[in-house]
């Protein structure tokens, strides 16, 4: 049975590497924002709800590359180092293909820049770190047009819920913004002198 299984493993790696480093992407969005918005409470966080956090995103990081990899060892479509990272380089599917593409670069980028977090400009890192709206509708929209699993009901509705999951608890966070503490500041300030 494993020797039937040897000519498909490498697509079936491919396959479950991308749907599990999707669905770790939007965990590890749902945790950020669940993090960041008033359901918790920032004083008295332990550091572990923000390690599962960055535990999550580095996860989705190793998932991917697992499925690049796989995409590589197949031998029914081919896909060498110009289709894997180049936008519109695949004869398969190319407009599908770069979603996926443009979906990696902006999650490398996000996790580069959290595991520099301390070392650069904090709104530099927040600007980068927003662009998980990029990163999550790049990766669904490769997911349901190069993915062979899109007919899948199962698939469909689970990506489904995900997506308004995600939907709500973005407006639930806009809605919830705090404002800046330097525009308190200011004002204390201000206040102070009057």
């Amino acid at each position: 049975m494993i020797l039937a299984l040897t000519p498909k493993l490498s697509w079936y790696v491919a396959r479950a590497s991308g749907l599990i480093a999707w669905a770790l992407v939007t965990a590890s969005i749902l945790w950020g924002l669940t993090l960041s918005s008033r359901l918790i409470r920032r004083r008295g966080v332990p550091a572990w709800l923000l390690d599962l956090h960055r535990y999550l995103g580095t996860l989705s990081i190793v998932f991917t590359v697992v499925h690049l990899l796989a995409l590589v060892a197949d031998n029914f479509v081919y896909f060498g180092w110009s289709e894997l990272f180049v936008p519109m380089a695949s004869p398969w599917q190319p407009g599908n293909v770069a979603w996926g593409i443009v979906a990696f670069y902006v999650l490398t980028a996000i996790q580069i820049t959290s595991w520099m977090m301390r070392r650069m400009p904090r709104r530099l890192w927040h600007a980068i770190h927003l662009t998980t709206v990029v990163l999550f509708i790049t990766a669904t929209v490769h997911g349901f047009r190069a993915g062979t699993d899109r007919d899948n009901r199962l698939m469909q509705w689970g990506a489904f819920v995900c997506v308004i999951v995600v939907v709500a608890m973005t407006i639930f966070r806009l809605l919830t913004l705090r404002p800046r503490r330097r525009c308190h500041r200011r004002q204390r300030a201000a206040d102070a002198v009057a």
